[in-house]
């Protein structure tokens, strides 16, 4: 009688672990789902919110890294309440008590809290550094003296990689300086040394010149935001006086579009016979 019981007590007991098995494969794939859903949610968010500030006249190719960068935000904040909800229902499938479970992460919260202070001012400063709207995935930026692409941003740390290719990881709460070489618009400042011999009226006629051919110029054109301005003399050296001048860019163009100019200034002062300052 007593070895029936026994095997009765064991099918019911495998009958059970299966039941919770089959509850807990049941619980993951929601979690899936879920976490399916809430993406496509928030891709059609990014869409509507896109297109939105697109018929307000914005900028496409900043509107678009800063939808990026919140919406990314919001899918790892949502994935790790997820995981975490789906997470203490399975512990509590398996009988297991999630009062003294969150009692004890209440008191351990407290106690690490006091140790990890340098984390919650990363987080706050990483909240302040996506809600301001302050720089975005895909631009250029000067943080703490060191210049790079941002490749990655969370409410924990910035990635930047340099142009070359060393990845530098900044904790938001300790970026004392940032600044944005592509927010919204962006520039090409140059000075160019000119021989104190030539007519500084005619070198600044061939530099716009230069510069309007550049605009009109199919792939460099529809970079390029505005005329080119000229300063005009901005100093003098032993032997050139200096003339400055910048070309407005849509962002992360400054450079190619500068280099450009650059080459095609050269070859019109050597038309123009134009003398370069040396040295």
């Amino acid at each position: 009688m007593n070895d029936f019981l026994a095997g009765l007590r064991g099918i019911l007991g495998q009958k059970e672990l299966l039941a919770r098995s089959l509850r807990v494969v049941l619980i993951l794939g929601l979690t899936l789902v879920a976490l399916t859903a809430v993406r496509r949610a928030l891709l059609r968010l990014e869409r509507r919110v896109l297109a939105q500030k697109l018929a307000e006249g914005r900028e496409a190719t900043e509107e678009s890294k800063r939808a990026q960068t919140l919406m990314r935000l919001l899918r790892q904040a949502a994935a790790i309440f997820i995981w975490g909800l789906a997470g203490l229902v399975i512990l509590q499938e398996f009988q297991v008590q999630i009062g003294a479970i969150l009692a004890s992460a209440g008191i351990l919260g407290v106690v690490v809290g006091f140790g990890a202070q340098n984390l919650v001012r990363d987080l706050i400063a990483g909240f302040f550094l996506v809600f301001e709207n302050q720089v975005r995935v895909g631009d250029v930026a000067v943080v703490n003296g060191t210049r790079g692409l941002v490749e990655r941003i969370n409410l924990r740390k910035m990635v930047l990689r340099d142009v070359a290719g060393v990845v530098h990881i900044f904790p938001n709460g300790a970026i004392t300086t940032l600044a944005n070489m592509t927010y919204q618009w962006s520039a090409y400042v140059l000075e160019v040394g000119i021989d104190y011999k030539e007519d500084i009226d005619r070198v600044i006629e061939v530099m716009r010149q230069v510069g309007t051919e550049l605009r009109a110029d199919p792939q460099f054109g529809p970079h390029m935001l505005e005329e080119i301005e000229i300063f005009g003399v901005d100093g003098f050296a032993g032997s050139a006086f200096i003339i400055k001048g910048r070309l407005k860019t849509k962002p992360i163009h400054q450079w190619a579009v500068g280099r450009e100019y650059r080459r095609r200034l050269k070859l019109a002062f050597e038309a123009h016979g134009i003398a370069i300052a040396k040295g």
